[in-house]
């Protein structure tokens, strides 16, 4: 059973990662609007990938015995300068998400619920992952700057990405 103080960290969390998800559709939206459809299906997969993450947690919730609120969502952004500003924007994001969910372990180890704990590890591996990429696509469109070509390229590769849902996977 989760402790209300549990509980409700993992609501605030719950509640990031559909907003995250929102945040990942304005980007694939921005994108698209500006001719680059393969960084509007790499945003679009990773706004699918923050679903799951909230379910991931909203089932172990229910399964813990405790209760999910949903709340409404905050708006967005949605324009940003250039393709570098919106994965400059993704990486800002991902630390802070990373920063919480540094703040649900600690809040799981004083609470002693060592199950919440096992679980949030799988979130620590895959922030690590998420950060990395965000990083790998920054250094290459400060490589290539304004260059049409190394847009249209980077743009060609982002679009051989699909969704797997990770989450079923563990």
């Amino acid at each position: 059973m989760l402790t209300k103080k549990m509980e409700s960290a993992l609501n605030t969390q719950i509640n990031e990662e559909f907003w995250a998800a929102y945040l990942y559709l304005s980007m694939s939206a921005y994108f698209t609007s500006e001719g680059f459809p393969g960084f509007a299906g790499w945003m679009h997969v990773q706004a699918q990938e923050e679903v799951t993450h909230a379910m991931k947690i909203y089932n172990y919730v229910l399964e813990r015995g405790g209760k999910v609120a949903l709340e409404p969502l905050k708006a967005v952004a949605t324009s940003w300068k250039s393709p570098l500003d919106v994965f400059q924007a993704s990486l800002e994001h991902e630390q802070k998400v990373t920063a919480m969910i540094d703040k649900l372990v600690e809040i799981a180890i004083e609470e002693k619920d060592h199950a919440t704990r096992s679980m949030l590890q799988w979130f620590i591996d895959e922030q690590v992952e998420e950060e990395s990429s965000a990083k790998t696509i920054i250094d290459s469109l400060k490589l290539i700057g304004d260059n049409g070509y190394g847009l249209y390229s980077i743009d060609k590769d982002l679009a051989s990405r699909t969704f797997v849902d990770e989450t079923k996977e563990s």
